[in-house]
């Protein structure tokens, strides 16, 4: 299935949760301020800008942002808290893309770089990020840390979320690198709903290499947007990658 068909007009009128979720101030505030810090008073360009989760905020705080994304009708819901004046978008792949001018920061966040489901488009991703950035400008990649050491012997999958009215399981295709998160959400009829987001899961090493391949350095890397340590019990990280000045 492509990206495109996957996050359509019913995938972006439900994808915001104000107020809890990765909207939850908890989670969002850390992650503004930080982009707000490493854009250093320049401008920035967030691939995959979604409904605005992050971007609005940010400009909000007073850094230029301009986004790529890849679904209209993700924009049309972005345009609902900001116009393109505030907020200009481009309309394509985060791969290939190209928005105007330079920027100090080029971000990615919440897994998206997992949508792109081949080595190739992945290490491309990179390559993007590097044309669009000043020297010495940064490029910016939250990303869990895959779950395998919890999947059994045999086991294609697992239940990785429940609570009244949600069930979320992640199937693996491990030869590939390959997973499916489904998430079904019900009542108490006997009708549910599902929805599938298929990625390719990368190490840490991984992501390390695809960047050196672009011309970054990696600069950090913490288990959060507040700065915690990463390590070996880390479920995900904020890599934080440096073009050379």
């Amino acid at each position: 299935m492509r990206q495109e068909d996957i996050w359509d007009a019913y995938a972006a009128q439900h994808y915001d949760s104000p107020g809890t979720g990765m909207f939850a101030p908890e989670v969002l505030g850390p992650t503004v301020d930080r982009l707000a810090k490493l854009a250093g008073g320049g401008r920035a360009l967030e691939f995959a800008i979604g409904t605005g989760r992050v971007a609005v905020p940010l400009a909000e705080r007073g850094v230029p942002v301009t986004g790529i994304e890849l679904s209209r009708p993700m924009i049309e819901q972005l345009r609902t808290k900001a116009d393109e004046a505030a907020i200009p978008v481009v309309n394509g792949d985060m791969a290939t893309a190209t928005a105007p001018g330079t920027y100090t920061l080029v971000y990615l966040v919440f897994n998206t770089i997992s949508n792109l489901l081949t080595q190739a488009e992945q290490v491309e991703c990179f390559r993007n990020a590097a044309r669009h950035l000043e020297p010495g400008g940064r490029f910016v990649i939250e990303l869990g840390v895959p779950d395998l050491r919890i999947l059994p012997p045999g086991q294609q999958g697992f239940l990785f979320a429940s609570r009244p009215g949600y069930l979320g399981v992640d199937t693996y295709d491990v030869v590939s690198q390959l997973l499916v998160s489904h998430h079904f959400r019900f009542d108490d009829s006997r009708q549910a709903t599902l929805f599938r987001t298929p990625q390719r899961y990368i190490w840490p090493a991984e992501l390390d290499l695809m960047a050196q391949l672009a011309g970054f350095e990696l600069e950090s890397r913490h288990a959060d947007w507040s700065g915690a340590e990463f390590t070996a019990e880390s479920r995900s990280h904020v890599s934080v990658y440096r073009l050379p000045a």
